[in-house]
Order: structure tokens, then sequence, then C-alpha cells
């Protein structure tokens, strides 16, 4: 999952400079998920309000999700069934370093 700093609802909200930083981390996670995980494809996703399946509707964020031959149809990781082969804090723990030159100072 990949959010911008500021809370907006559409990606029409961000100013160019956050859209860049966004498609940037979006590079970046592609990037690590293939090189983490193997994947034979990724789908890339946003659900944009509730309608669409939006949980907080002001809080826009991107979904990067691995997908390989055979396995469960992504669509359970944005509904109420979720498919995880490993526990979030573990796919915390190999992705986040990889992300370390994008995170801002404080």
């Amino acid at each position: 999952l990949l959010a911008p700093r500021r809370h907006v609802a559409d990606l029409s909200d961000l100013t160019p400079e956050e859209r860049g930083e966004l498609i940037s981390l979006l590079a970046l996670g592609t990037k690590a998920i293939g090189e983490e995980y193997s994947p034979e494809g990724l789908n890339i996703g946003m659900n944009l309000g509730k309608a669409a399946g939006a949980g907080v509707e002001d809080h826009l964020h991107l979904h990067l999700v691995p997908r390989w031959k055979g396995d469960t149809n992504f669509m359970t990781s944005v509904v109420s069934t979720r498919v995880l082969p490993e526990s979030l804090r573990e796919t915390h723990a190999r992705l986040s370093g990889r992300f370390g030159p994008l995170r801002p100072s404080r």
C-alpha cells in the first residue's frame, strides 16, 4: 500500500509534485516487490469513493498486489476476505528498507 503524505480523496487533489512523488514510490514499490517476491505479474489499483471500495473515502492510496498464475483473485485484497501468504509484519520487514531514500527527514 502506497499513500501520499497529505490526506486527499482523489488523485486530482494532489499537487503536481505530490503526484510525481507518488509515481516515484510506485516505481520503487514495483521494483521492491519484484525483487523480493518474484511475482509473475502485479496488480496496481486505487479505490476512489465508497462505491469503489474505499474504506476511508478521503485517504487516497495505491494497492500493489503481486500475482502468480493460479493464485486467488486479487479482489480478495480489497473486500472483506484476505488471502495473506505471510503476516503484514513480515511483509513490512521485507520491503520497508527499500523505501528509505524517499522518506522525509523529520
